[in-house]
Order: C-alpha cells, then structure tokens, then sequence
C-alpha cells in the first residue's frame, strides 16, 4: 500500500507507516502492544540549568537529588522484581555524580542513554554548543558504561532544527523526543524516532515546588487510571506504550507502587511485550529497509 502522507510503498499490514508514522490501517481490534518503560534520571539538573541558584539552596536542591539517591535505587529493585527491561536517559552532569549507579544500571541489562549534560533543551543552543553538549555526554556515559550511548531524548522535549543532524553525524540510533504519531517510525534517512507525549509523563500529574513549578498534584489512582485508559485504546491500535517518567518523581512512595500495579495490569493482556528503547529502534530500522 501507498502511504497518503509521504507516499512511501508499505507492506499491507502495516498498521502505522514506519517511514513517516502515519496511520494506515486504523483499527480498534488489533489487540497487542509493545511498551517500552523510560525513565529520565535527571536529579536536580533541569532546576539548576533554569535556576543556577539552586544549587547553593539545600531544600530544592535535595527535591531533584532524591531521584538518584533514593528513587531511582527503588526503581530499578522494582524492574527487578517484574523482570522488564528499561531505558534510562541520563544527563552527563548526573552521570559525573552518580557513576556508580549508572553503571549498575547497564549490568542489570538496562539501557543507558543520552539526555544532555546539564538537562540543556536544544532549542536553547546554537549548533556548535548544541554539538559540544552531546559530545560531551557521550564521553562521560561511554567512560562508565564501556560503550556510547545509541539513543537520546532531547531535555524538555525541545529540538532544535540542527539536533536530527547533529544526532545522526554521531551515529545515534534513535531520538525520543517527538509527538507525531503511536509508533516509531523514521525522524531521517537514518535516524529512527521513538514517539513520546506528555499525557504518558509523570512530571505533568505530580510534580509540585517553588522551584520546579506550582501544580495540584494527581493522586496515584487517577494517573493509573489516565495511564491505564491509554494503554488500553495503544493496545486496540496495535501501536506503542511509551512511558516516561523521573525517579525522582515516580520514585516517591504511593507512585512507585502505583507504576508497579499498571505494569500488572498490563501483563495480563495478550500479546504484550516489554522492550528497550534502543531494542526497538532497531528493529524499526530493519524495517524501514525492507
């Protein structure tokens, strides 16, 4: 078949087009899911590139520093526990900080990926520091991990009209930063993105602080509800579950046990599987090819 957006010859069962993301068989019966579980570890670095302040200020300092000291240890027991991989966007800044934690992350066959340095949105930067800040983060994570990071999710979600070339020149596999569609499909001729939105987002529902912004916060029981509702309606499509979420959010008691019950519910529909996102980005990759 024809894709009507980008014109490209898919094969007849394909649900969404893997080179540009559209939707071509829209269904509500396909009934399986693939779902990926991430998680930002980005600790108190998108305060300070806001707010340097806050990096002398102990109370909202240790509000963001509570994800690798204390969340992102119980997240990573609960991963154990359910038996499901992971991915873990990791800012340099962080990693620097945290290098032993980082590097437990990928013993424990988690994915370790990119997310900046100091949580720098790209949109934020001109090319050349734009290049520099990703260069630098995949020294720091290839110097823990042994090896560089293939995947990366822009801070903030915010792209820039350089960052898919940047990305590509460092032979990164897959973005997660951009909203146009259910599933993964191709950002480039060589760059596969990996679809986020923030409905499947902690930080929208909970986070609550002077300084990282002033919302009522949702109970534990109406974001498994919204979540639920969602993987629900992706599961029908035949599309992509992408969860994101921050240790030091997700990570606090009530939340975190709240997380571990959707992963329950989930597994008790067919045709389900759990993946990393750089497991999936080449698969999509492959086929695109075809």
């Amino acid at each position: 078949m024809q894709c009507p957006v980008c014109s490209a010859q898919r094969p007849d069962d394909e649900r969404y087009c893997v080179r540009c993301g559209a939707a071509l068989r829209p269904t509500n019966s396909a009934n399986t899911c693939t779902v990926v579980i991430t998680f930002d570890l980005d600790g108190p670095s998108g305060m300070i590139n806001r707010h340097p302040e806050v990096e002398q200020l102990p109370s909202a300092y240790s509000f963001g520093e509570y994800g690798p000291t204390v969340g992102a240890p119980h997240v990573l027991a609960m991963l154990e526990r359910q038996a499901i991989p992971a991915s873990f966007y990791v800012p340099g800044w962080v990693a620097e900080r945290h290098p032993r934690l980082v590097e437990g992350m990928a013993a424990a066959g988690h994915e370790v990926a990119h997310h900046g340095y100091l949580h720098e949105p790209p949109s934020t930067l001109d090319r050349e520091a734009e290049g520099a800040v990703l260069d630098q983060g995949i020294a720091i994570l290839s110097g823990i991990v042994g090896q560089p990071p293939t995947g990366y999710r822009s801070p903030s979600w915010e792209l820039s009209e350089h960052s898919i070339g940047l990305l590509e020149e460092r032979g990164f596999t897959y973005d997660s930063s951009l909203m146009g569609s259910d599933a993964p499909h191709m950002a480039s001729d060589a760059l596969v993105e990996i679809p986020i939105h923030w409905s499947l987002d902690d930080y929208p529902y909970f986070v609550f602080g002077p300084s990282d912004g002033r919302r009522l916060m949702a109970s534990p029981d109406d974001v498994f509800a919204t979540w639920h509702a969602a993987f629900e309606e992706f599961h029908a499509r035949g599309a992509v579950f992408t969860l994101t979420m921050h240790p030091y959010i997700i990570g606090r008691p009530g939340r975190l046990a709240m997380l571990e019950r959707l992963i329950e519910a989930i597994r008790s529909f067919e045709a389900v599987r759990f993946t990393r996102a750089s497991d999936l980005a080449v698969e999509t990759l492959a086929r695109a090819r075809r």
